[in-house]
């Protein structure tokens, strides 16, 4: 959202929501690690915040992430030992942005690299949020309810039988 000179708020245009801070749209704080740490106690840690994904730090500079979709992938299902540290599930050295970056810089990294989520860090390196795609997603719900609620599921398909009963 934007403030004219007189004080009045407009509501974003496509535009200009490209151009908003990311900070603008994260809602929480990150679910900081330190790095070393058991994986199980980390898995916990992400269950009890609802799935956020974890941000590993060492020394309080970020160091690797550890996502839903690694617990997924590299840990359910493998006999992982009970003392396995989650260095050697997470992602090292992600992608990362600072406050400074747009959302649209975001979105064009997590499409590129394919991510949900994006650590925002500070000039040192220490992390200050997560950006997740679903947190843009329900910015442009919320600056766009018209035209998200009124599109039908999917424009282009065409029901073969009336729906109903």
């Amino acid at each position: 959202m934007t403030r004219s000179p007189d004080g009045t708020i407009s509501p974003p245009t496509s535009r200009s929501l490209a151009a908003e801070r990311v900070t603008l749209v994260v809602r929480r704080d990150p679910l900081l690690v330190e790095a070393g740490s058991n994986v199980w106690h980390v898995i916990d840690r992400m269950r009890a915040a609802r799935g956020e994904p974890a941000l590993i730090v060492r020394e309080g500079r970020l160091v690797g992430i550890f996502t839903e979709r690694d617990v997924l992938l590299k840990v359910l299902g493998r006999e992982v030992p009970a003392d396995e540290i989650v260095d050697t599930y997470m992602k090292p050295n992600p992608q990362t942005l600072t406050a400074t970056a747009t959302l649209g810089e975001a979105a064009h990294i997590m499409d590129r690299g394919q991510f949900r989520n994006v650590p925002i860090v500070d000039a040192e390196g220490q992390p200050v949020a997560n950006l997740r795609q679903q947190d843009i997603l329900e910015y442009i719900a919320e600056a766009f309810p018209a035209e998200i609620l009124n599109l039908p599921p999917r424009p282009h398909q065409r029901l073969e039988e009336p729906e109903g009963a």
